[in-house]
């Protein structure tokens, strides 16, 4: 695991904004259009905040969440409804967004269609991914009914997940798609959120999810 600690969380957010950016400027050197995916949550506000006033072509960025809640967009419980609140602004406004949710219907049957419109922003180009203190990724959680289908290798893009005590469905990122990313960041803040992730080496990702990224993601923390 590559582990990047910071003196503080104003820290974290600005240093991961530019290398994040520094990782979205190579791929844009070498593809026409780069994907970035993300998660919900509020511990990434900052850094999205930081990346929606970076000079980048954002016109050229698809931005993907990383698991999505079949909510409605104006429910506070949205994760669509954060990224356009804070990463797209300013600049970043540009960013073309493929949501995870459709208004109506249920996420079983909407599963082609988005799957479809991800396919073309497949692989990953950058990939941020936030962990829950149960050790979850996107929406990959232990329990879930669906979580060995997720992990396995030939495991769909997309997946709907139901877990005990989340209370509603939500459309997930499988395994594949998250260890096929090129660049890969963690982003978790507390120092409970490290001790679980450093709990979560060595375990396997059906009982720790977040164990699935950590031979190949570059995790960020602060107290």
């Amino acid at each position: 695991m590559r582990f990047e600690e910071y003196p503080d969380r104003d820290m974290l957010a600005l240093t991961l904004a530019d290398r994040l950016t520094s990782d979205l400027s190579t791929a844009l050197r070498h593809k026409d259009r780069v994907s970035f995916a993300v998660p919900g949550g509020s511990t990434p506000g900052p850094v999205f905040d930081a990346l929606s006033a970076v000079r980048l072509d954002w016109d050229r960025v698809d931005v993907i969440l990383t698991d999505e809640r079949w909510v409605p967009e104006t429910s506070d419980r949205s994760n669509t409804r954060l990224l356009r609140d804070r990463l797209l602004q300013g600049r970043a406004a540009a960013a073309r967004l493929l949501p995870l949710t459709r208004a109506q219907g249920t996420p079983e049957a909407a599963l082609d269609d988005l799957t479809a419109g991800l396919a073309p922003c497949l692989p990953i180009d950058v990939l941020l991914l936030g962990m829950g203190g149960d050790m979850h990724i996107a929406s990959l959680f232990s329990g879930a009914d669906q979580l060995e289908a997720a992990l396995a290798t030939d495991a769909p893009p997309l997946l709907v997940m139901r877990a005990p005590g989340v209370p509603e469905a939500r459309v997930t990122l499988s395994a594949p798609v998250l260890r096929g990313a090129v660049s890969s960041h963690i982003l978790i803040t507390g120092v409970e959120k490290r001790a679980v992730i450093e709990a979560a080496q060595g375990q396997p990702p059906v009982q720790a999810p977040v164990a699935l990224m950590l031979d190949r993601a570059t995790v960020h923390w602060a107290a």
